[in-house]
């Protein structure tokens, strides 16, 4: 049995299909709600929570074992969060592997550590239990569970090696603190969950609300349509008036609005399903695709349109929806248009480049353009929903579609620009067996 007719049984499965919907679709996100301040402010609670806790524990209220030398090191991973450099920039793909490495030495391994060295005090069961819950608060609960069980699994193997000779947890109390850890990591995992499913739900409703209203724009252009055919129809009675091509020009014009906004229309009402994209298996042909696109494709000057070269290396077929992947190549050249025009471009021939082939058994399609290009400081971004380079004439969910509808076909996207040079996007699939 073909693995693609595995792949399609597994899919009508309820389990695999909430698996999927909490695994696999969500994006992940290494810092919840990222902001500078908020950045900040942990790193000040990591600096100064240290410093107290190591002078409660050793001076106020004495624990077993106390290590100054590890409060003060993780003090210091508490000061790097406060650095400009890293605090005032959250959404960096850079920033947001620096603050996963940060709190998973300071909470899994470093908590974990003091519990095992403190003989799983009651100070240590506590603050273990609290731990976990903080740990879900600040990141994905995918990165909290992965690194809770690495975390805590490093530190007891430190602990073997490294280890203070301090007396083990008690045998009658190792069931208890099994029961106190799992009800806190349950607590935390199932509140994530919860918190994970209500961000979705909301940024559901926020993209049907903009799919109504894009819908609601087709009865105005449906009335300048009609007001087209009446002015076509009119010019056709009075063949002799002298100002019916004037009126032959602006019926043509109304027509050519209408199509292009009810391609617009078309486009944000796709964006709007960003969450809610069901899965494909069609085999599609990548360049009768590509060519498909382009030859329908609404331009708005016989320019825009001369300035398109489609480079067909080598054809190959792979599995998805032909109508989602036509409207990734539709962002994309929408994109690629906006930035040539905002170049100032001419549109001089093969200034927008659309080539299929294939590299290392994996088909390409790549959408180059000698356009502004994008801010370096902005490509880690570009695939977030609701985030746009184009300085708010953009809304940010037409990459964010074309990420999602990529992965769904197992899939990648990337992209490669240099300010005022030009963009380069690459989709990487594999092929239809």
């Amino acid at each position: 049995m073909r693995v693609v007719d595995v792949y399609a049984r597994l899919a009508q499965r309820p389990w695999f299909q909430w698996l999927r919907e909490e695994l696999v679709v969500p994006p992940l996100e290494p810092i919840l709600h990222p902001s500078p301040r908020r950045l900040w402010w942990l790193g000040l609670m990591m600096l100064l929570g240290n410093a107290l806790f190591a002078w409660i524990w050793s001076v106020w209220l004495p624990q077993p074992y106390e290590n100054l030398t590890l409060r003060v090191i993780a003090s210091l991973l508490g000061f790097s969060l406060m650095a400009p450099q890293v605090s005032l920039h959250p959404d960096s793909a850079l920033v947001q592997k620096i603050f996963g490495l940060l709190f998973w030495l300071e909470l899994p391994v470093f908590f974990s550590w003091m519990y095992l060295c403190n003989s799983g005090s009651a100070v240590w069961l506590a603050t273990l239990a609290v731990m976990v819950l903080v740990y879900y608060h600040v990141t994905d609960w995918r990165f909290a569970t992965l690194g809770i069980i690495t975390g805590s699994l490093l530190a007891w193997v430190l602990f073997r090696f490294l280890g203070p000779g301090v007396p083990p947890i008690a045998e009658n109390q190792r069931i208890v603190h099994a029961v106190v850890f799992a009800f806190a990591w349950t607590c935390a995992l199932v509140l994530s969950l919860s918190s994970a499913t209500l961000r979705r739900t909301q940024l559901a409703h926020a993209l049907t609300t903009m799919g109504i209203m894009a819908h609601e724009l087709r009865t105005p252009l449906s009335t300048a349509a009609l007001i087209g055919d009446a002015i076509e129809l009119e010019v056709e009675r009075q063949p002799d008036n002298p100002r019916s091509p004037q009126l032959e020009k602006l019926a043509s014009r109304l027509h050519a609005l209408a199509r292009n906004m009810n391609h617009q229309i078309d486009t944000q009402i796709a964006n709007a399903k960003l969450m809610q994209l069901p899965s494909h298996a069609e085999r599609i042909f990548a360049a009768e695709l590509v060519q498909q696109v382009v030859a329908s494709y609404p331009f708005a000057a016989s320019r825009q349109r001369d300035c398109v070269r489609v480079l067909i290396h080598r054809d190959f077929t792979f599995l998805s929806s032909f109508t989602q992947f036509s409207q990734v190549l539709d962002n994309l050249m929408k994109n690629a248009l906006y930035s040539l025009m905002a170049a100032d471009s001419r549109y001089h021939p093969g200034a927008l480049r659309i080539e299929v082939g294939m590299l290392h058994q994996r088909g390409r399609i790549v959408v180059s353009d000698d356009g502004m290009g994008i801010d370096a400081a902005l490509l880690p971004h570009i695939f977030k929903p609701f985030f746009s380079s184009n300085h708010g004439t953009g809304h940010g969910l037409g990459l964010a579609f074309c990420q999602q509808v990529v992965r769904s076909a197992s899939g990648s996207i990337s992209v490669k620009s240099q300010f005022a040079v030009g963009a380069t996007f690459t989709i990487e699939l594999p092929l239809a067996g």
